[in-house]
């Protein structure tokens, strides 16, 4: 079962980049570890490889204390990519990074999240693209414009949250407009 930004994660691939299998927490039959989301374009001949980190206070995986983005993301972006050349091998291979906060540190930190994706970015052999920060509210709103015209109902929590909320304020919109206050 997929955590909340995993869901996330497959539903953007779904309904905004329209894919036409979104698969979760998958194990590589080679090796050990799993992929959060995997998307499939059927027509394209593309797969999504997504990693999905949902920390409130920012990306940092941690090993014996220490901060370990780089090894930690570097091996699971390889299992994908390895995963991915084996059993989609006429298909164009998508990295994405999905994380609503990843902290930009001063240069003089001791530790920079931001200048170790650089690095994966740079020693892995294809591009990743970052859903993170801002980029990460885009795809929520996104997300959110999707639900909104939808009028049948969602079967996963957080499209049906995002298009009850949606709903929910056009109507508070209506009803201001017509200068109806809440019942006391």
């Amino acid at each position: 079962m997929p955590n909340i930004g995993e869901e996330i994660c497959g539903e953007y691939l779904k309904y905004i980049l329209k894919c036409d299998f979104v698969s979760y927490n998958i194990t590589h039959p080679d090796t050990q570890g799993e992929m959060d989301v995997i998307g499939i374009q059927l027509a394209q001949k593309a797969i999504y490889v997504c990693e999905v980190v949902t920390h409130t206070q920012g990306l940092e995986y941690v090993t014996k204390g220490k901060s370990n983005d780089y090894n930690v993301l570097k091996a699971k972006y390889e299992r994908g990519i390895t995963y991915a050349q084996k059993y989609f091998k006429d298909y164009q291979i998508r990295l994405m990074l999905w994380s609503p906060v990843v902290r930009v540190n001063t240069p003089k930190a001791k530790y920079n999240t931001m200048n170790e994706l650089k690095r994966l970015q740079e020693d892995l052999p294809l591009d990743i693209e970052f859903v993170i920060n801002f980029r990460y509210q885009q795809a929520l709103d996104k997300l959110k414009a999707h639900a909104i015209k939808q009028t049948a109902m969602f079967t996963t929590p957080v499209m049906r949250m995002f298009q009850i909320e949606g709903n929910l304020q056009n109507h508070l919109e209506k009803l201001r407009k017509k200068g109806v206050e809440e019942y006391k």
